[in-house]
């Protein structure tokens, strides 16, 4: 099944909105090794969430330096989480992750 590069890229930012926000990813490395992206797809990802309006924010741990933290879902938007737990197998099976 050949898979439009819109709807890949658009299920990759919903599976991180969902990984974040359930709180298995809080990083750039834990989304690395969550999903298998290279650095630079996974910061670009995040960084484009605000084109879904999901407002993903970075939160400096307190008394932390250099960038210590972790990323927190503050708004879904007009994006219904439920509808991705829902269908969360099909969207891990067409971006190929296990």
């Amino acid at each position: 099944m050949d898979v439009s590069k819109t709807k890949t890229s658009f299920y990759r930012r919903l599976y991180v909105a969902w990984l974040i926000d359930s709180g298995a990813v809080t990083s750039v490395p834990a989304l690395m090794e969550a999903t298998g992206m290279p650095r630079r797809t996974a910061q670009d990802t995040l960084s484009a969430l605000v084109e879904l309006d999901i407002d993903c924010q970075f939160a400096q741990g307190q008394g932390e330096r250099n960038n210590a933290g972790q990323y927190l879902i503050r708004d879904w938007g007009p994006i219904d989480k439920r509808w991705i737990a829902g269908n969360l197998q099909q969207i891990k099976t067409t971006l190929g992750y296990p």
